[in-house]
């Protein structure tokens, strides 16, 4: 079972389908105990339907718990899928840069033109009514000044003579005039109503023209005002008395905006509903079917207004973007009885289309209007071309780009499988080909340094066996003589050393000491050092035919300086004295004879001889020793000749000295006192100090406190040198 459920998480991680986020996990519990209380829902709902309906909450509540975070979720996985590759995060960029903001600009156009579409049939609408109302203030100025003329003249106001002075053109068939001279009580109208219009109110003080609600009714209605010289009023009265009265006369022109009005205003503009009246329309604009219900519109302040009439038809499309455009028109109407001004007593809904509204518009230019077409069409096709130029260009960036990152994508996986020879094509000259030269110019420094890494390994591996070599040339077991006790110590200043010390008994009473510095460091030092180490060894043990062979010009019988004394080789009888002295000739010659001219070496040997307590030395160019008394004097073992190995047939001077008991010698390379810091190197002076203070310790701790003081000397530095400190002290 667990191996079942290891596969499928298996197969589903791969799938990039297991749950990674605490969302994804919270949504799976939710949507699992929202099953599992439906299900126990479903089984109570005949057993317990009070505990079934108790749990109608938690499943609602979970069902949307888990709907939200699987939502969530979703759009998680669905991001990281869609926006994993770089060539997806480009597409989406150039969406949001290019795409969506041409979108915008093409819906913000479009809702720009529908606006200005619609304004312009507004403008055509109202310019309409503001002509009508015009033409009907200036006829009803007109009848006006000719009634004033005749009251002025002596005549008299009354239907007769306000129906001579209405014209009998066709227009005014629809229109009622109507007039009062001065304070006189009746009003005479004429015209198609016969219904007598409402009294003059009393907000008309001068010239009026404008739409106006009377009982219900919306009219176009203008007023003009005349005062005229005082006249005498002719006898109405029983007292039959004469007076002056008021001389105002005031005509009023009225036409209603009714659907036969609307019909000469719609024309070809299109369909024109008119939302106005508070109650039913008056009966000669009442609906052709009454039972069919009229549309209602909310305007003013939330107030439902009942469409009163609609006149025109909306013309054909001419093409397939020819839709309709609807907008709505308000009107400003002046209540008749109070005077106050509705800013949307009515609304006018305009119905028409753009190639209508595009021939209105253009009518007055003629043959230009094509023009202007083609410009515009034009204008229109260039910048379509120049938005496919660039989203092909985006496209070929984007390409340019995704293969470039693809290729150094496939490259690092060639890299992460160490195969270092892996090369990027590079096919351009831009700052991805840049990229990806650099690219290959990585790697192949990458695969260059591993086989310096390789080779380093390999130099380490021998340094190593090496310095395992070289660590048993230096004496472990030391044998120490009744009078005598010794002491050495090397550090390498790298894995090898080219410093130089062995003790090696002769016999039960001699024991020699040496101490050497090769030039150079490293492997080539380390091989000169074992070198010398060998011929030191070989050339210690008495009874060497060899010694022949190395010195084959020397007479038979050859005398070495040794101090006061000489050394005799005797070839016949092939035996020799060994002496510090011999040993560094013989050394020299070696050297000289087996290594190049630049190698050369320093080297102190000296033997002691226990039966005489004396110590006798030679020194081939190395730092004279230090031999400490046991009061604290001090005194160099100076006696010696140039360096190893550099010229032939050299010959080195010897010298005794007696140790008594306590006295300390000290033997050391430049790495203990040549090691600098701000206040100059380490000296010889220091040494001498330092051992002196210390020189009745043993000679370990001895050891350690020197070259504790050389390393706090060096501080953070790198040990220049290699540091080699031998002791010997009598007893």
């Amino acid at each position: 079972m667990k191996l079942i459920s290891l596969e499928l998480e298996s197969k589903l991680r791969d799938r990039g389908l297991w749950p990674q986020s605490w969302v994804a996990w919270a949504a799976l519990y939710a949507l699992g105990l929202d099953l599992l209380l439906f299900a126990a829902q479903w089984l109570t709902r005949h057993i317990s339907p009070s505990f079934s309906d108790s749990l109608t909450g938690w499943v609602i509540f979970l069902s949307v718990l888990a709907i939200v975070l699987l939502a969530i979720a979703a759009s998680r996985w669905l991001r990281s899928q869609l926006l994993w590759r770089l060539r997806n995060r480009l597409i989406v960029t150039y969406i949001f840069i290019g795409v969506i903001p041409v979108f915008l600009l093409v819906v913000i156009s479009l809702i720009t033109l529908y606006l200005l579409a619609g304004q312009f049939a507004s403008f055509v609408v109202t310019s309409d009514i503001a002509t009508h109302l015009r033409s009907m203030e200036s006829a009803n100025r007109t009848i006006a000044h000719h009634l004033a003329t005749q009251i002025s003249a002596g005549g008299k106001l009354d239907e007769e003579v306000l129906s001579r002075t209405r014209p009998r053109r066709t227009e005014w068939s629809r229109r009622q005039v109507c007039a009062r001279y001065g304070n006189e009580p009746q009003t005479y109208c004429v015209g198609p109503e016969k219904a007598t219009a409402s009294a003059f109110p009393p907000f008309i003080a001068g010239d009026f023209d404008d739409i106006v609600r009377d009982h219900g009714t919306l009219y176009l209605r203008t007023a003009t005002v005349i005062a005229l010289e005082p006249v005498s009023s002719p006898v109405t009265s029983a007292s039959a008395s004469s007076s002056t009265s008021s001389s105002t006369l005031r005509v009023l022109s009225s036409e209603p905006l009714d659907k036969n009005f609307v019909e000469i205003i719609a024309g070809d503009l299109g369909r024109i509903a008119v939302y106005g009246a508070a109650g039913p329309a008056p009966s000669s604009i009442a609906s052709p079917n009454p039972a069919e219900p009229k549309p209602f519109l909310t305007f003013e302040n939330g107030a439902q207004r009942e469409q009163t009439f609609s006149a025109g038809t909306i013309p054909p499309a001419s093409g397939t973007f020819d839709h309709e455009i609807t907008f709505p028109i308000p009107l400003q109407v002046i209540d008749w009885a109070t005077g106050e001004r509705q800013r949307a007593g009515a609304l006018a809904e305009v119905e028409t289309r753009p190639s209508v509204l595009y021939a209105r518009l253009f009518a007055a230019l003629g043959d230009y209007a094509r023009g202007v077409e083609y410009i515009l069409l034009s204008i229109a096709i260039i910048f379509a071309l120049i938005e496919l130029f660039a989203l092909f260009v985006g496209a070929k960036l984007t390409r340019s780009i995704t293969s470039a990152v693809a290729q150094l994508y496939e490259a690092t996986k060639h890299i992460n499988r160490a195969d270092f020879s892996h090369r990027i094509t590079v096919q351009s000259s831009d700052q991805l080909a840049t990229l990806a030269n650099s690219f290959n110019s990585m790697t192949t420094s990458i695969e260059k340094l591993v086989q310096e890494q390789k080779e380093k390994q390999r130099l380490e591996g021998e340094l190593a066996i090496a310095q395992e070599v070289q660590a048993q040339l230096y004496p472990k077991l030391i044998t120490q003589l009744d009078t005598l006790e010794v002491h050495g110590f090397c550090r390498p200043a790298r894995t090898v050393s080219g410093d130089y010390y062995d003790f090696l008994a002769l016999n039960s009473e001699r024991l020699m000491l040496a101490v050497g510095d090769i030039s150079g460091k490293g492997i080539s030092a380390a091989l000169l050092m074992a070198t010398i180490y060998s011929a030191v060894r070989a050339y210690s043990i008495e009874d060497l035919p060899i010694l022949r062979e190395l010195m084959p010009r020397q007479p038979a019988t050859m005398a070495v300086s040794r101090g006061g004394s000489s050394l005799l080789l005797d070839s016949e009888s092939r035996t020799t004295e060994v002496s510090p002295a011999t040993l560094l000739a013989l050394l020299n010659h070696q050297l000289y004879e087996g290594t190049p001219a630049a190698k050369y070496a320093t080297l102190f040997l000296a033997i002691y001889d226990a039966a005489t307590r004396s110590l006798t030395y030679a020194n081939g160019g190395h730092l004279p020793p230090i031999l400490i008394g046991k009061d604290g004097s001090s005194q160099l073992l100076s006696c010696g000749g140039t360096v190893v190995g550099l010229f032939d047939n050299l010959s080195f001077p010897e010298a005794t000295v007696q140790l008594r008991p306590g006295d300390l010698l000290v033997a050391y390379t430049d790495g203990v006192t040549e090691p600098e810091n701000d206040y100059g190197e380490y000296g010889e002076g220091r040494l001498i100090q330092l051992v002196r203070e210390n020189r009745h310790l043993p000679l370990e701790r001895i050891t350690e406190i020197v070259i504790a003081a050389v390393a706090d000397w060096i501080g953070d530095n790198e040990q220049p040198d290699d540091v080699t400190l031998v002791l010997a002290r009598a007893r």
